[in-house]
């Protein structure tokens, strides 16, 4: 049922792809905004009411229609499942600035580029060369890949029904929204919603930077993983980027310059500096990752039908 449902999504999706911001990414935001303006009193046993009453509650009730579809037809379950991975899982929902940059570095526009980039990432991109652009748009493709399709992937599978997924969506939707602030004003309010997303999110860290591994260059993707993925500040995505870094042979990291200042990082990866043909690169390596996936799960399934 599991691999079927993910066929189903990966297909309706190159139909029909879903507007994400507007019947995903809206709806959560002002479900923290909601919860917020309710509980948060600055305190962090506040953030661990609303996260259960956010989290839990539309976990509670993906479970319930679940079993109640599952009562009346097994093909109704499976359509609920595959409706809500259409909502919590996707390609496409980072395919489209992706491709723009490629396509414009293709032809030389270095201008578009850096428009679609800053348009993506929300933040300017004056002033960035072509490598520095296709470095960029590699490690935010590597993370949006984790992200919107692995991350999703495992939980989807950990899980009965399509609970799991729902569990990794609005949990890092409010570790993106609540767990990011260090004001003062918002006090420890989303502490919780951070360490709880970075627990969900430690075993599917690990799985998409060994099939990055796997079906890449392994030794350099296993060698970067070890030694420089803990460089990387942030929420465990600096393993995913270092393995897929090492697994493309391509260097990322390194300082740039973000929003007309030049950000210090730490390099990660190791090999030639970034250019249009490793942002062609690392589209096949999501991809090989996907269908290695999807290899194991018909691999596993296969006793059971």
């Amino acid at each position: 049922m599991s691999l079927f449902s993910l066929l189903a999504v990966l297909l309706l999706e190159q139909v029909r792809p879903l507007p994400y911001r507007r019947f995903v990414h809206e709806p959560l935001s002002s479900l923290a905004r909601f919860l917020e303006s309710r509980f948060n009193a600055g305190e962090r046993h506040n953030g661990v009411v609303g996260w259960l009453i956010g989290v839990g509650g539309l976990v509670l009730v993906t479970a319930g229609i679940h079993l109640f579809l599952a009562e009346f037809s097994f093909v109704l379950a499976w359509l609920w499942n595959v409706a809500v991975l259409y909502l919590t899982m996707g390609f496409r929902r980072f395919s489209r600035h992706y491709t723009g940059i490629q396509l414009a570095l293709r032809t030389d526009d270095v201008a578009e580029a850096r428009r679609l980039l800053a348009e993506w990432r929300g933040r300017g991109a004056d002033g960035l060369s072509s490598s520095e652009i296709a470095q960029l748009a590699i490690e935010e493709a590597l993370c949006a890949s984790h992200r919107h399709v692995f991350g999703v992937f495992v939980c989807f599978l950990l899980l009965p029904g399509p609970c799991g997924a729902v569990l990794y969506r609005v949990s890092a939707s409010l570790a993106d929204t609540w767990g990011g602030r260090d004001s003062a004003e918002d006090g420890d309010f989303g502490v919780f919603a951070r360490r709880t997303f970075a627990i969900i999110d430690w075993l599917p860290v690990r799985l998409t930077a060994a099939a990055f591994a796997i079906v890449g260059d392994f030794e350099d993707a296993v060698y970067c993983w070890r030694t420089r993925a803990d460089q990387w500040p942030g929420d465990g995505l600096g393993i995913v980027l270092a393995s897929g870094a090492g697994a493309l042979g391509v260097r990322l990291g390194m300082p740039v310059l973000d929003a007309g200042e030049i950000t210090e990082r730490a390099e990660i990866g190791t090999g030639e500096e970034a250019d249009v043909d490793f942002m062609e690169s690392t589209v096949g390596l999501i991809w090989r990752a996907l269908v290695l996936w999807l290899l194991l799960l018909l691999l596993l399934g296969l006793p059971v039908w």
